[in-house]
């Protein structure tokens, strides 16, 4: 069984402006894909966009975009609905993780990781799904990470939204499965990006180098071959990690 060729598709990447989400976006309109770049950097994506026109001969298209915000998702796939008339891929990438101890943290920083981490891709999915009816080999894609499939002293509120998006999409694919649309959630372990609040950076990129960190573009690879996969097969649940990597 071939693969689908993804010429021609479209593709909204949310937290496009750095690390997973900007390799996806490349990896993706390599493939023929035109990509909608969404993040809260605007020049950032802006400068992404007419990069990957200029080298790939795709339409790419920034939207400036905070998923913690309904109104500007919204906007956002308004803009997809009219630019492109329906979509074939969203790939929820965005997201926030602040380390720390419970006992001691803020209220606040729960709600910035509960916001960006679980609300945002509710609202992206819930937005996305009209436009993907009758797309064949249509996907959702949310990258979650090892951390939903076990937690950390440290990162529970974080890990806690992750295990929260696990049960959401799971739901989702027996919901959506009837129409189409396929569900899938990819787990990085360990990345080389700029990820992760609340610990010094170069105690991260110890860490990091220690057990021979993925880099962005490993993970944008997965998700390619995840849809590419013909419209019937789903790969609706990978763990990708360093292979050092042995716990959390």
């Amino acid at each position: 069984m071939k693969l689908q060729d993804l010429k021609g598709k479209v593709a909204v990447i949310t937290g496009a402006s750095s690390g997973i989400g900007m390799a996806a976006a490349r990896a993706l309109a390599a493939e023929g894909v035109s990509v909608v770049l969404a993040a809260r950097r605007k020049a950032t994506i802006e400068a992404l966009a007419a990069r990957i026109g200029e080298e790939f001969g795709v339409s790419a298209l920034a939207v400036a975009a905070d998923v913690a915000q309904e109104k500007q998702v919204r906007t956002l796939f308004d803009t997809v609905r009219e630019r492109f008339g329906g979509l074939d891929l969203l790939l929820n990438n965005a997201g926030v993780g602040i380390a720390g101890g419970f006992e001691t943290s803020k209220p606040e920083d729960w709600r910035t990781q509960i916001d960006a981490n679980l609300y945002g891709v509710l609202y992206c999915s819930h937005a996305a799904i009209p436009l993907m009816k009758q797309r064949p080999g249509a996907l959702i894609a949310t990258v979650s990470s090892v951390g939903g499939k076990l937690s950390a002293p440290n990162w529970t509120v974080y890990c806690a939204t992750k295990f929260a998006v696990s049960g959401f999409s799971d739901g989702l694919r027996q919901e959506l499965a009837g129409d189409g649309i396929r569900v899938s959630l990819i787990h990085p372990g360990a990345v080389h990006t700029d990820w992760g609040h609340g610990v010094p950076p170069e105690v991260m990129r110890e860490r990091r180098e220690a057990i021979q960190a993925l880099h962005p573009d490993d993970v944008a690879r997965a998700l390619v071959y995840v849809f590419a996969q013909p419209a019937h097969v789903l790969l609706d649940d990978i763990v990708i990690r360093p292979s050092l990597q042995l716990t959390l």
